[in-house]
């Protein structure tokens, strides 16, 4: 029960923090969240560690957890890193997936496209990285599947963030059925290159998630982007 509400404190965090209804460098106090929201200050102080290791949260001794958003900079090349990271695992997984890894990753897909077909944002970012996360497994190289699921977890808040552009979750549905395919046809180099294009930030991917962190870290927008589909 603790870790669960660890979990869901995280989130709920996490997607306000990148809504904007926390300024860069305001102080989280362990006394106030916990009364927010309604359990002990244990999965409160679990939250923040693992907000933490995201890169959300800074931790200084005897100060307490402050907000820390990173720089623009910082961000696009993490996503740099990740697009690499991912491409390589779509292209040994094209070459390693078992044909149980291909069936979870088709039902994967299909509750990607139900979640869609509602129009239901959270769902569908549970349900997408969990398509990510088969295509780490499925390549057969766990240090680079533990080195990829690491920096998506940092950068969840902000792949969450992309969500809010116009359209932004039919394309990225259209972009893993095309993934899918050539996984399934054993066809590394195009699910490597399909991978990559899926994360890369280029072009209006850029211009769209330059104006949604911008936007996010305005404080004059906070309470329209605290209530905005995530």
């Amino acid at each position: 029960m603790a870790q669960r509400s660890a979990d869901r404190i995280r989130e709920e965090l996490e997607q306000a923090i990148v809504g904007g209804s926390f300024a860069d460098g305001e102080r989280l106090d362990e006394v106030s969240l916990s009364e927010q929201f309604k359990v002990s200050r244990t999965p409160v102080r679990e939250a923040l560690h693992a907000l933490s290791a995201s890169g959300l949260v800074e931790h200084l001794p005897r100060r307490g957890a402050f907000v820390r958003y990173p720089s623009f900079r910082r961000l696009i090349e993490m996503f740099e890193v990740m697009a690499e990271l991912e491409g390589m695992c779509g292209r040994l997984a094209a070459r390693r997936i078992t044909d149980s890894g291909i069936a979870k990753l088709e039902k994967a897909l299909r509750a990607c496209e139900a979640a869609q077909a509602k129009g239901d944002t959270d769902r569908y970012y549970r349900e997408n990285e969990l398509f990510h996360h088969i295509i780490y497994e499925s390549g057969g190289n766990t240090f680079l599947a533990t080195e990829a699921s690491r920096l998506h977890r940092r950068l969840r808040p902000f792949r969450r963030l992309q969500l809010r552009v116009r359209n932004r979750m039919q394309q990225s549905l259209d972009e893993h059925r095309v993934i899918f395919e050539a996984i399934r046809k054993g066809d590394g180099d195009m699910a490597q290159q399909h991978m990559l294009g899926h994360i890369a930030i280029q072009g209006e991917k850029f211009n769209d998630l330059m104006k949604s962190y911008d936007d996010a870290r305005d404080p004059a927008r906070a309470s329209e982007l605290a209530t905005a589909a995530i």
